[in-house]
Parts: C-alpha cells; structure tokens; sequence
C-alpha cells in the first residue's frame, strides 16, 4: 500500500496537483478515505468530495456526519489548505491517537477542499486575477468599453496599486515613513499629493475619468444559497435564483441527500475570527436553546485556536444596515444543523495590532497601524507584504509608480511560512465538534417467549452523543428531522401479532447537561436518551429477526435476534 503522502501547507495547489493529492490518500488509506466528484463546476473542472469513515465499522451514511469545505472564494486559497490540514491529520494519527480513532470508527467527516475550482484556478494563475467566486459571466456577458480594468499589469504575477501625483488627490506619503500612502487630512492643503489606483489598464481613457469596472465574473457563490436569497438589487452577486450555480447545487443537493449532517464549517479568508449564526437576526430573536449551545462550542473553538468566536449580526456586517447571509445561513436556518464560518488569518493581529474591530478597521483606523504594519513587512515579510514603489511607464497613464499591500499573498492569505501554523490551530476544535453530534447506539434487545411460537422481542437504543438526535431546536422547528425510527424486518414464517413494522419513536436527547446541579436539577426527564419499542411476533424457535433503528443526524444500528 502506498504511504500517506505529505503536502505541501506552504504552498497553493493548482487543480491538477490538488486532483492528484487527494487521489494519493485514496489509494494509501482506502479503508478511511474515499474520493468523489461532488459535481462539476462552471468550466468542467471535479468538485472533489472525501469521505473519511472507518469502512469497517460501517457506511458512512450510518453514522452521523461533519461537513468541511473550504475555497468557495477565488482568492480566499488558505481555506482549502486548511481542509488539506485536516485530512492529513486524521489520516496519519488515526493509527496512534485514541480521539482520532474513536471519531473515524464512530463518525463521518465530508471535506470539499475547493468547492470553487474555478475562480482558485484563475486566483492561481501566472498573470493572476483576483474576482469573488465563479468565473461565470454575471450578470452580463460583455467586456467593458471604457474604465479600470483590475490585472497584473507589469507581469510579475502580482495585483498590486498606482499612485500618481496630483495636487488635488486625496493621499499623501506619511511624514514617518514615505512608502506608506495615508489620506488628507480634512482641510489639508498646499503638500505632494497623490491619487492611488488598483494596478490594471485603462479603455478609452479620456485623459481625466477613472473608475475601476466591476468584475465581469460578478458572481458570489456564497450569497447562492436557498436561505434569505435575495435578488441583485439587495444581494450583489447572488445570481439569477437560488443554487442556479452548479457548484452551490452541487453541495446542496448532496447535503439535502445526507440527513446524517448534523453540523459543520465552511473555511473562508480573513479576519481571524469564527463567526456564528445568525446573520439576518439578533441573538434575542434565536430559539434560546440553540444559541446556548452555540456560544458553549464557540466558546470551546475560541479556546483551542486563539480566534474570538462572534455573532455575525452583531459583529460582523459589512455595512451596519445591511445583513450578510451565505452558507451557514441556509444549514442553520433551512436544516437546523450546527454551522461556523471561520475567517482565516488576521495580519493587523500578526503586526500587534491588538485593539479592533473586524470590519470596522478596514473602513477606518490611525496611520500608527499601517506604520506596525509596514515594520511587519520588512522585519517578517521579507517586505513583500508591502512592496516598495517602483516606476512604471503605464500605456495609458504614462509614469507611475507600482507597489503597496500585496492583498493576495499577505492579506486575503498569510505569507507561505505562517500558513501551516495558522491552519494548525483548527483540528482539535474541529474533532472536538464532531464527537459532540449525536449518535445512536444498541442499549439491549430482549426476547421473551410467551407461548408456543409466541414471543416479545424488545430493542432499546441510546444517544450516546452530546447533542440531542435533532442537534437543534431549529430542526424541530422547521420539521427537518423525524424522532428515532424503529423497524422490524420479518423472515418468512413470522408474522406480526402486536406493534406495527415501523414505529416513530421519540426525539433523543443528548448528555449535555439541561442546567446546573446549582439549578437544582430543573429536567424532569432523566433517560431522555433512551427509547424502547417491543413487538409480538409469532414465529418457530430459532428463527432470526433483523432490527434497525435510526435518527437522521445520530446514525443507524442494525442488529438480529434469534426466536429463543
């Protein structure tokens, strides 16, 4: 058998190299990975799909399951290192670390290290650009007439800025530190000012107007979700209806069909941050229930990986009058199961700049912060995190200069010696979510004889996760799970005298505590584990009845008995 190969963290794999990856695990760990094609995207390229499950203790669909994803943004590639990252590490621990074992044996993870195959392919490219998702054209399939267009335009594989000097332009070089571009201040006048532009070329440049055109590839895979779709107007780049792109209705379709999900996360860049639900309300307007255990588990991933875990709606707009909806959205929402968006990477945080907030810094903080930010650069950066000025002669605008942040390489993603380290942070938490779903397990099965050929047969399972069969409040809302399903599969000569061949059972609760022992025990309900059904079969000695039980979030168990 092949060894478990080693990636490469430090680097960023094109799809080729990425395909022939995670072909590598398949045929070195047969027996805990299996890859498959999600779907197709866009332009044709395999939407890779692992499945990680102890093939030996069962299906996959029997056990209950985690989802990881990562790269439904272009540019946002540390994502799909840090799904990478898990899958190296569950395979080559899973032989010496007892947890590992116990959650391969016990559970599924899905992992889809690029749902956006696309847009990473063109993010990677030897003249790179850098768009949101989809390389589909939308909503218009036309190239601009006039305006900025946004590329690498010196060729050295990089999308930097231009400054030019204008009197009347709105920046100006900081006094401390003549590479750092910093605004006027109000009322300013009468010093060298400059105008700063993203590098790219120009069309039909009148000589006076500029203005940057949109992407024609204005898609956001992210905002194609069935939950709180809305159209252009409200939702930029939501695309023409719900999952009309084959990436999203790829991953939906294969979710809706795989009820066993019962939470999960979706890896995105940056702001070194894990974000919870919801977006579009107040945590006084979530089923109560659901946002304790979301804040214990948040609270727990804030532990393990150093990131602070917030509330979307209250720490995490783009604009504070608008919502941002996506992912989690839709598997919180519409399914009740258990979802995190975690924001990768925060390089003011890497320079020491300790006291902001998410979006809030980007629109506005001191020059102190560019200034931590640039000896960042030089002293750990090699100073490629911003890259000195450099003089150009433009074809439309003549002499400018080319430099500043390189967004892609030190901001949208960390630099390649901190990419490791940075996804390293994510495992523990992430195992630690996983052996919390729910998952079904035999407690006893009896059989009694009641007369010639007349026998009681009883079958009781428990829920031996922390999370309740239903994972949340949210599922029962919304009717997305059914209670424990009992079924008896009768052999031919046994018939049924009592109880029906398949019985809805109860929803089965998990051992998270409901309250204190300080609460003074407040539940009622002390086995709320467990569920019994019995049947009266008639049947001769002997004879063998299967059993199965089943929770769409907490697993199947199948067992037999004999007629004894």
């Amino acid at each position: 058998m092949p060894a478990i190969p080693v990636p490469r963290f430090d680097q960023f794999y094109r799809h080729t190299e990425l395909t022939r990856l995670l072909q590598d695990y398949a045929e070195a760990a047969p027996h805990l990975v299996k890859l498959s094609s999600l779907g197709k995207s866009h332009e044709g390229r395999d939407i890779w799909l692992l499945t990680l499950t102890n093939v030996s203790t069962g299906a996959d669909t029997d056990k209950p399951a985690f989802w990881v994803d990562g790269n439904i943004h272009a540019a946002e590639l540390t994502a799909s290192t840090a799904c990478l990252y898990w899958l190296h590490d569950l395979v080559s621990r899973y032989d010496g670390d007892a947890a590992v074992r116990e959650l391969l044996d016990t559970r599924t993870i899905y992992i889809v290290p690029r749902l956006n195959p696309d847009g990473a392919e063109l993010a990677l490219a030897d003249r790179p650009r850098h768009i949101r998702s989809s390389t589909r054209p939308y909503p218009f399939d036309e190239e601009p007439v006039d305006g900025l267009t946004i590329e690498d335009v010196d060729g050295d594989g990089r999308v930097l800025q231009m400054r030019i000097r204008d009197p009347r332009g709105p920046y100006k070089k900081h006094a401390a530190d003549p590479r750092l571009m910093v605004p006027r201040e109000p009322g300013e006048f009468g010093g060298e000012y400059y105008r700063v532009l993203p590098e790219g070329t120009l069309k039909n440049f009148d000589g006076l107007s500029i203005s940057a055109n949109a992407d024609k590839e204005g898609l956001d895979l992210n905002r194609n979700f069935p939950a709180y779709w809305r159209q252009e107007f409200e939702q930029r780049g939501a695309g023409p209806y719900p999952t009309s792109e084959p990436e999203v209705r790829a991953m939906v379709d294969f979710i809706v069909k795989h009820p066993n999900i019962g939470a999960g996360v979706s890896f995105h860049t940056h702001s070194g941050v894990i974000l919870r639900p919801m977006g579009t309300n107040s945590d006084d307007d979530m089923t109560p229930e659901d946002l304790w255990v979301y804040k214990r588990l948040s609270e727990i991933g804030s532990k393990l990986t150093g990131y602070p875990a917030v509330s979307i709606f209250h720490e995490f707009k783009y604009h504070p009058k608008e919502v941002i909806t996506g992912t989690q959205d839709w598997l919180y929402e519409h399914l009740g199961s258990l979802f995190w968006t975690v924001e990768l990477w925060a390089p003011n945080r890497e320079a020491g700049i300790t006291d902001y907030k998410w979006i809030d810094w980007y629109r506005e903080h001191p020059p102190e912060d560019d200034l931590k930010l640039l000896k960042w650069s030089d002293e750990h950066c090699g100073g490629q995190a911003h890259v000195d000025w450099q003089p150009f002669q433009h074809p439309q605008l003549g002499a400018v200069e080319i430099g500043g942040w390189d967004k892609q390489n030190f901001w949208r993603n960390p630099p390649p010696h901190l990419r490791e380290r940075e996804v390293a942070r994510f495992p523990p938490w992430l195992q630690q979510l996983a052996l919390s779903l729910p998952r079904l397990e035999l407690l006893r099965t009896e059989v009694r004889a009641l007369g010639p050929e007349a026998w009681r047969v009883r079958f009781a399972v428990a829920n031996a996760g922390w999370l309740p069969a239903y994972v949340s409040k949210r599922a029962l809302e919304r009717k997305t799970v059914r209670g424990c399903v009992f079924q008896i599969h009768l052999p031919e000569g046994v018939t049924l005298a009592s109880g029906r061949e398949r019985v809805e059972g109860a929803h089965l609760e998990g051992h998270a505590p409901k309250g204190s022992l300080q609460a003074f025990l407040p539940t009622r309900e002390f086995t709320a584990d467990r569920a019994v059904v019995e049947w009266v079969v008639h049947g001769p000695r002997g004879a063998r009845v299967a059993l199965t039980a089943s929770a769409d979030r907490a697993g199947t168990v199948r067992t037999e008995v004999a007629l004894d």
